[in-house]
């Protein structure tokens, strides 16, 4: 990005270590399909780096969820408890196994699910709670903890968007029964689409990678014990994504370096508030998030989309809610004035961990300019 005319996109992926390499690799030997070495490479490396005992690749991460969830038992009639503000992988994976998404709304400073309004949602039907890391920052693990033994609870992460990060000195993917974390083109690490699985226990585990291959009983070639899905990864995936881990604690590292560079620069702006952090948390931020208070700063979320547009700098707003979208009426239960507030006045900004200090300046000084700008007004 040391070209400052260049347009700045809200994400890239790192590809500078041994993808290419490992692609060719699969190429040469003929190993492109879910058969190969870097599969089984990829999974170990992964298991490792998180401290999980066990690792599963998926096609993608929201099969990574759906599949978790098979494994586990959730069914028909059972409710989890998911955030209302989150991407809708993780409430359309419930509802593919049909059962029923119980949504409460998110924290107005971190945007994570409000633990405070956990409780007043579980019923006798309630089997799990879902917990999304969202845009990286984890969630106050031993609160849900507490919660989920009171009334005998699953805890599931999607952490799709946390590679990374940790609560308590442990990486997120390993508080819950199951985890599952997203490889697609825009995440901290990435195979361009993929998905991992991490397991607490055996059984779990093997369930799943039975379902991954149709169900196939892994003894007995064409034999199935179950209606499986089609959820592998290919070796080219889990080539780019073995090459990835390689460098995990680079990209990680970089990812909060730029992000305090943001903070630095706008943390005295009017109208400016970025997403809380707290104590014990070491958050990789997936993607450098802010709320405007467009009275304060002058202008709406969509102003200042629309302006750092024109300069050449992507943004991205920040999910609509689960609740308002059309397929997702019927579980509209309570009122989610959080949950809108953010979505309405959220704005993420650009954050790949590809950028330098002087791409962070430009997007800030362009964010500054405009504050002063329309301050005048």
């Amino acid at each position: 990005m040391s070209n400052l005319k260049e347009f700045i996109p809200v994400y890239e992926p790192y590809l500078a270590g041994n993808e290419a390499r490992y692609l060719q690799e699969c190429i040469n030997t003929g190993w492109i399909s879910s058969k190969g070495k870097f599969v089984d490479l990829f999974e170990k490396s992964f298991a490792k780096y998180i401290n999980s005992p066990f690792a599963l690749s998926t096609a993608n991460g929201t099969v990574a969820i759906h599949l978790a969830l098979e494994a586990i038992g959730i069914k028909e009639a059972d409710e989890i408890i998911v955030p209302d503000l989150t991407f809708a992988a993780s409430v359309n994976s419930i509802l593919y196994t049909k059962a029923t998404p119980v949504l409460v709304d998110c924290d107005p400073d971190t945007l994570n699910i409000d633990l405070n309004k956990i409780e007043e949602k579980i019923t006798s039907k309630t089997k799990a709670i879902m917990l999304v890391h969202l845009y990286g920052l984890p969630i106050v693990i031993s609160e849900i903890h507490k919660i989920a033994e009171k009334h005998n609870l699953i805890i599931i992460e999607d952490a799709a968007e946390a590679f990374g990060s940790e609560y308590k000195n442990k990486k997120v993917g390993t508080f819950g029964r199951v985890a599952c974390f997203s490889f697609f083109g825009n995440k901290t690490i990435t195979t361009g689409e993929g998905g991992m699985i991490t397991f607490k226990n055996e059984e779990d585990y093997k369930k799943a990678k039975i379902l991954r291959d149709h169900g196939m009983n892994p003894e007995k070639i064409y034999w199935h014990d179950y209606i499986g899905y089609n959820y592998r990864m290919t070796n080219l995936q889990a080539a780019i994504g073995y090459a990835q881990m390689e460098k995990a604690d680079e990209i990680v590292k970089k990812k909060i370096k730029n992000a305090n560079i943001y903070k630095k620069f706008l943390q005295n702006i009017p109208g400016i508030k970025f997403v809380k952090d707290y104590k014990n948390v070491k958050n990789t931020f997936w993607l450098v998030t802010i709320i405007i208070d467009e009275n304060k700063f002058g202008a709406s979320r969509d102003q200042i989309k629309e302006y750092l547009r024109k300069n050449k700098i992507d943004s991205r707003p920040v999910f609509y809610p689960i609740h308002q979208m059309p397929p997702y009426k019927e579980f509209n239960i309570d009122n989610y004035p959080n949950s809108i507030y953010a979505s309405e006045n959220g704005l993420s900004l650009p954050s790949s961990c590809v950028l330098d200090k002087k791409s962070i300046a430009r997007i800030c000084n362009c964010l500054i300019d405009y504050h002063k700008r329309v301050k005048k007004l």
